[in-house]
Protein backbone atom coordinates (compact mmCIF):
# COMPACT_ATOMS: atom_id res chain seq x y z
CA UNK A 1 0.00 0.00 0.00
CA UNK A 2 1.39 3.52 -1.02
CA UNK A 3 2.10 5.91 1.97
CA UNK A 4 -0.71 8.37 2.45
CA UNK A 5 0.73 12.02 1.73
CA UNK A 6 0.81 14.30 4.58
CA UNK A 7 -1.61 16.42 4.74
CA UNK A 8 -1.00 20.22 3.40
CA UNK A 9 0.01 22.78 5.67
CA UNK A 10 -3.58 24.38 5.35
CA UNK A 11 -5.49 21.18 5.58
CA UNK A 12 -3.31 20.02 8.84
CA UNK A 13 -4.29 22.76 10.66
CA UNK A 14 -7.88 22.50 9.88
CA UNK A 15 -7.45 18.84 10.97
CA UNK A 16 -5.79 20.09 14.00
CA UNK A 17 -8.67 22.36 15.03
CA UNK A 18 -11.34 20.19 14.28
CA UNK A 19 -9.93 17.44 16.63
CA UNK A 20 -9.17 19.73 19.40
CA UNK A 21 -12.95 21.37 19.07
CA UNK A 22 -14.79 17.87 18.45
CA UNK A 23 -13.01 15.20 20.15
CA UNK A 24 -12.44 14.76 23.49
CA UNK A 25 -9.67 15.07 25.56
CA UNK A 26 -10.13 12.13 28.06
CA UNK A 27 -8.16 9.57 30.01
CA UNK A 28 -7.33 6.61 28.21
CA UNK A 29 -9.99 3.14 30.11
CA UNK A 30 -7.28 1.61 32.53
CA UNK A 31 -4.34 3.99 31.74
CA UNK A 32 -6.14 7.25 33.15
CA UNK A 33 -2.39 8.97 33.24
CA UNK A 34 -2.73 8.69 29.44
CA UNK A 35 -5.03 10.95 27.99
CA UNK A 36 -6.01 11.00 24.73
CA UNK A 37 -8.13 13.36 21.96
CA UNK A 38 -10.92 10.49 21.57
CA UNK A 39 -13.66 10.73 19.33
CA UNK A 40 -17.75 10.24 20.68
CA UNK A 41 -21.35 10.14 18.96
CA UNK A 42 -21.39 14.17 18.81
CA UNK A 43 -18.04 14.53 16.91
CA UNK A 44 -19.32 14.45 13.96
CA UNK A 45 -15.83 12.60 12.84
CA UNK A 46 -16.88 11.82 9.51
CA UNK A 47 -16.89 15.38 8.33
CA UNK A 48 -13.59 15.68 8.74
CA UNK A 49 -12.95 13.15 5.81
CA UNK A 50 -14.67 14.96 3.44
CA UNK A 51 -16.11 13.25 0.63
CA UNK A 52 -12.93 11.61 -0.34
CA UNK A 53 -13.61 7.33 -0.93
CA UNK A 54 -10.32 6.12 -0.40
CA UNK A 55 -10.16 8.29 3.35
CA UNK A 56 -8.97 5.59 5.60
CA UNK A 57 -11.07 4.74 8.89
CA UNK A 58 -10.53 6.97 11.49
CA UNK A 59 -8.72 4.38 13.67
CA UNK A 60 -6.86 6.72 15.12
CA UNK A 61 -9.75 8.33 17.31
CA UNK A 62 -10.31 5.93 19.39
CA UNK A 63 -7.53 3.67 21.88
CA UNK A 64 -7.84 -0.20 20.77
CA UNK A 65 -7.29 -3.44 23.26
CA UNK A 66 -4.20 -4.17 22.17
CA UNK A 67 -2.28 -0.82 22.14
CA UNK A 68 -4.08 -0.33 25.72
CA UNK A 69 -2.30 -3.71 26.61
CA UNK A 70 1.08 -2.95 25.00
CA UNK A 71 0.74 0.24 26.62
CA UNK A 72 0.12 -1.10 30.19
CA UNK A 73 2.44 -3.22 29.59
CA UNK A 74 5.01 -1.09 28.79
CA UNK A 75 4.10 1.98 31.61
CA UNK A 76 4.57 -1.35 34.06
CA UNK A 77 7.90 -2.00 32.74
CA UNK A 78 9.71 1.30 31.84
CA UNK A 79 13.30 -0.40 32.00
CA UNK A 80 12.04 -2.41 28.65
CA UNK A 81 11.95 1.51 27.14
CA UNK A 82 14.59 3.78 29.47
CA UNK A 83 16.82 5.56 27.40
CA UNK A 84 16.12 3.34 24.27
CA UNK A 85 14.96 4.48 20.87
CA UNK A 86 11.60 3.39 19.90
CA UNK A 87 8.91 3.15 16.82
CA UNK A 88 5.34 2.90 17.56
CA UNK A 89 4.54 0.88 15.02
CA UNK A 90 0.89 1.79 13.08
CA UNK A 91 0.63 4.61 16.14
CA UNK A 92 -2.84 5.59 15.51
CA UNK A 93 -3.74 7.90 18.51
CA UNK A 94 0.06 7.62 19.30
CA UNK A 95 -0.95 5.85 22.79
CA UNK A 96 1.74 3.47 22.65
CA UNK A 97 4.85 5.68 21.40
CA UNK A 98 3.00 8.15 24.19
CA UNK A 99 3.05 5.54 27.02
CA UNK A 100 6.91 4.53 25.76
CA UNK A 101 7.95 8.92 26.31
CA UNK A 102 6.27 8.61 30.16
CA UNK A 103 8.43 5.35 30.50
CA UNK A 104 11.82 7.49 29.66
CA UNK A 105 12.27 6.22 26.40
CA UNK A 106 15.26 8.41 24.24
CA UNK A 107 13.48 9.03 21.63
CA UNK A 108 10.22 7.69 20.47
CA UNK A 109 8.94 7.71 16.21
CA UNK A 110 5.15 7.18 15.66
CA UNK A 111 4.72 5.88 12.21
CA UNK A 112 1.26 6.15 10.88
CA UNK A 113 -0.21 6.77 7.60
CA UNK A 114 -3.13 8.38 8.00
CA UNK A 115 -2.55 12.29 7.49
CA UNK A 116 -5.38 12.91 10.46
CA UNK A 117 -3.37 10.60 12.81
CA UNK A 118 -0.17 12.62 12.43
CA UNK A 119 -1.96 15.87 13.43
CA UNK A 120 -3.86 13.15 16.55
CA UNK A 121 -0.30 12.25 17.47
CA UNK A 122 0.98 15.77 17.70
CA UNK A 123 -1.91 16.68 19.68
CA UNK A 124 -1.79 13.66 22.29
CA UNK A 125 2.16 14.05 22.53
CA UNK A 126 1.61 17.43 23.59
CA UNK A 127 -1.55 17.10 25.57
CA UNK A 128 0.90 13.95 28.37
CA UNK A 129 3.85 16.68 27.65
CA UNK A 130 5.90 13.96 25.94
CA UNK A 131 7.98 14.41 22.89
CA UNK A 132 6.88 12.21 20.02
CA UNK A 133 8.11 12.32 16.02
CA UNK A 134 5.08 11.49 14.18
CA UNK A 135 6.67 9.53 10.74
CA UNK A 136 3.89 9.97 8.09
CA UNK A 137 3.47 7.11 5.62
CA UNK A 138 3.79 3.21 4.99
CA UNK A 139 7.65 2.65 7.30
CA UNK A 140 6.95 -1.00 6.44
CA UNK A 141 8.10 -0.55 2.41
CA UNK A 142 10.92 1.69 3.25
CA UNK A 143 14.10 -0.02 2.74
CA UNK A 144 16.05 1.25 5.11
CA UNK A 145 14.68 0.18 8.95
CA UNK A 146 14.13 2.78 11.88
CA UNK A 147 17.53 3.11 13.65
CA UNK A 148 15.77 1.80 16.96
CA UNK A 149 16.17 -0.55 19.47
CA UNK A 150 12.77 -1.66 20.24
CA UNK A 151 9.24 -1.55 17.83
CA UNK A 152 5.90 -1.72 19.52
CA UNK A 153 3.51 -2.82 17.56
CA UNK A 154 -0.12 -2.81 18.18
CA UNK A 155 -3.29 -3.56 16.70
CA UNK A 156 -1.58 -4.18 13.42
CA UNK A 157 -3.03 -7.72 12.47
CA UNK A 158 -6.87 -6.74 11.84
CA UNK A 159 -6.07 -6.92 8.31
CA UNK A 160 -5.02 -9.99 5.83
CA UNK A 161 -3.11 -8.10 3.67
CA UNK A 162 -1.65 -5.08 5.86
CA UNK A 163 -0.57 -8.14 8.46
CA UNK A 164 2.01 -9.69 5.47
CA UNK A 165 3.40 -6.60 4.86
CA UNK A 166 3.61 -6.48 8.95
CA UNK A 167 5.07 -9.96 9.21
CA UNK A 168 7.53 -9.51 6.92
CA UNK A 169 8.93 -6.22 8.44
CA UNK A 170 9.20 -7.35 11.80
CA UNK A 171 10.88 -10.53 10.22
CA UNK A 172 13.71 -8.04 8.94
CA UNK A 173 13.51 -6.04 12.65
CA UNK A 174 14.45 -9.02 14.80
CA UNK A 175 17.11 -10.22 11.62
CA UNK A 176 18.43 -6.67 12.28
CA UNK A 177 18.72 -7.40 16.15
CA UNK A 178 15.37 -4.81 17.19
CA UNK A 179 13.43 -6.43 19.71
CA UNK A 180 10.04 -6.13 18.72
CA UNK A 181 6.49 -6.71 20.93
CA UNK A 182 2.87 -6.73 20.08
CA UNK A 183 -0.24 -6.02 21.37
CA UNK A 184 -3.27 -7.44 20.03
CA UNK A 185 -6.69 -8.46 21.24
CA UNK A 186 -6.42 -11.78 19.54
CA UNK A 187 -7.31 -11.08 15.71
CA UNK A 188 -7.62 -13.75 13.10
CA UNK A 189 -4.60 -12.31 11.14
CA UNK A 190 -2.10 -12.51 14.43
CA UNK A 191 0.95 -14.94 13.34
CA UNK A 192 0.41 -16.40 16.57
CA UNK A 193 3.64 -19.05 15.47
CA UNK A 194 5.81 -16.06 15.24
CA UNK A 195 4.61 -14.99 18.95
CA UNK A 196 5.17 -15.56 22.43
CA UNK A 197 2.63 -14.93 25.25
CA UNK A 198 4.06 -12.35 27.85
CA UNK A 199 1.13 -10.58 29.45
CA UNK A 200 -3.08 -10.52 29.52
CA UNK A 201 -5.16 -7.46 30.48
CA UNK A 202 -8.87 -7.10 30.84
CA UNK A 203 -8.95 -3.72 28.34
CA UNK A 204 -11.89 -2.26 26.52
CA UNK A 205 -12.02 -2.74 22.88
CA UNK A 206 -12.86 0.44 20.68
CA UNK A 207 -14.49 0.08 17.23
CA UNK A 208 -15.85 3.05 15.40
CA UNK A 209 -17.30 4.54 18.46
CA UNK A 210 -18.58 1.38 19.92
CA UNK A 211 -16.86 -0.17 23.03
CA UNK A 212 -17.12 -3.74 24.76
CA UNK A 213 -14.93 -5.60 27.36
CA UNK A 214 -12.57 -7.78 26.48
CA UNK A 215 -9.09 -8.95 26.42
CA UNK A 216 -5.39 -7.39 25.16
CA UNK A 217 -2.62 -9.29 24.90
CA UNK A 218 1.00 -8.71 24.35
CA UNK A 219 3.41 -10.67 23.02
CA UNK A 220 7.22 -11.36 22.56
CA UNK A 221 7.82 -11.61 18.29
CA UNK A 222 10.12 -14.25 17.04
CA UNK A 223 10.68 -14.63 13.48
CA UNK A 224 11.60 -18.06 13.05
CA UNK A 225 8.05 -20.43 12.81
CA UNK A 226 7.29 -21.96 16.19
CA UNK A 227 6.23 -25.52 16.25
Amino acid sequence: MPAEPLLPSRAADVASQFIREKLRLSPVPSLPAIRLYTAHPGSGLRRLLGDRADAAAPYWAYPWAGGIALARFVSERPALVAGKPVLDLGAGSGLVGIAAALSGADKVIAAEVDPHGVAAIRLNAAANGVAVSPLAGDVTAQATLPAVDLVLAGDVFYDGALAERVVAFLDRCVAAGITVLVGDPGRAHLPRQRLVSLAEYDVPDFGEGASASGKGYVFAYEAALRT
